[in-house]
């Protein structure tokens, strides 16, 4: 067996297999392989390369007793059973450092637009409508902007707003000490108590999922403006609207949802009351995935790919 053969089982930019091969590794590219197929093949190759569909599973990693390590082309590892693959010597890569510029744009994008009705006044004047007044405004200049998770998401997000005048605070479960020049640590408490906008940051966990619940939401002290660019299952989608209705959230840009997808997503008891509402800004998950990103998510695998290569 060559043991410096990669499978890549998802759509991966071309620099990830070319900086590979130059690493002397021999890459097999099958973005639509099956997961018999694979699993089928999987026992010859030393490394797996994936994206978001390939669910690596126990099962996977058992059907793999040469693989040595996997890298993931983006930044969540919820798609890999991460405590199994590092139970078994697996090395796991990722790339946050490549998608957190398009991560913490998309955010300021969602967060002016909820905040200036800009979906809803470019509905209404390409329906005939001129309403100024109903689609009044709020500056982002001196507000509380809180931020759940400071890892390369959070941060980045955090730098966008640099310009704006605003107070941006942050929350890190695992960290402590990150205070620097665009965000102060600060506690949960100190989060619900000052927030105008709150931004999810986090990885999915056992811990993080439906972390955003009514009880959650119900503790704010002010309306506040909602984002969620991290992972669906981290909120529950009928506690926003719940919030919304209460007034205590006054838009939520979304792009990320429990359940993605169709027709799956259209099968939601909550669906119709989120698809209708006109406080919820909807993305199909780009957060992150932009044309750039796509390139330096793939660069930056073969910085570590490297690293692990010469260890």
């Amino acid at each position: 067996m060559n043991n410096r053969t990669i499978l890549v089982v998802d759509d991966l930019h071309p620099a990830f297999m070319e900086g590979a091969q130059a690493l002397g590794f021999s890459c097999n590219y099958q973005p639509h392989i099956t997961v018999p197929e694979a699993l089928a093949v999987l026992p010859e190759y030393e490394g797996l390369a994936i994206r978001s569909k390939f669910q690596v599973s126990k099962e996977i990693i058992d059907s793999a007793p040469n693989l040595k390590f996997i890298a993931r082309a983006g930044a969540g590892m919820d798609n890999i059973d991460e405590p199994y693959a590092r139970e078994k010597g697996i090395t796991l890569l990722n790339a946050p450092e490549g998608n957190r510029d398009a991560v913490g744009e998309q955010a300021i994008g969602m967060l002016l637009s909820l905040m200036n009705n800009f979906s809803r006044a470019d509905a209404e004047v390409r329906a005939g409508q001129w309403r100024r007044e109903a689609n009044r405004g709020y500056e982002l200049k001196g507000k509380t902007v809180g931020i759940i998770g400071y890892g390369f998401m959070g941060s980045s997000f955090a730098r966008r707003l640099s310009g704006f005048g605003v107070d941006v605070i942050a929350f890190d479960k695992y960290k402590t000490g990150f205070s620097d020049s665009f965000a102060r640590e600060v506690s949960m408490e100190q989060i619900v108590k000052h927030s105008d906008v709150l931004s999810i940051h986090v990885p999915l966990t056992s811990e993080t999922k439906g972390l955003v619940d009514d009880e959650y939401l119900f503790h704010f002290r002010k309306p506040i403006f909602f984002l969620n660019t991290a992972r669906g299952p981290i909120v529950k989608t009928q506690a926003v609207l719940n919030a919304i209705k209460q007034g205590k959230i006054l838009g939520a840009g979304l792009d990320v949802l429990e359940v993605e997808k169709f027709p799956a997503l259209g099968e939601q008891p909550w669906y119709q009351e989120l698809r209708t509402s006109g406080k919820v800004l909807l993305t199909p998950h780009i957060a992150g995935w932009t044309f750039d990103s796509y390139r330096k998510i793939s660069e930056v695998l073969v910085e570590k790919l490297k690293t692990y290569a010469n260890q």
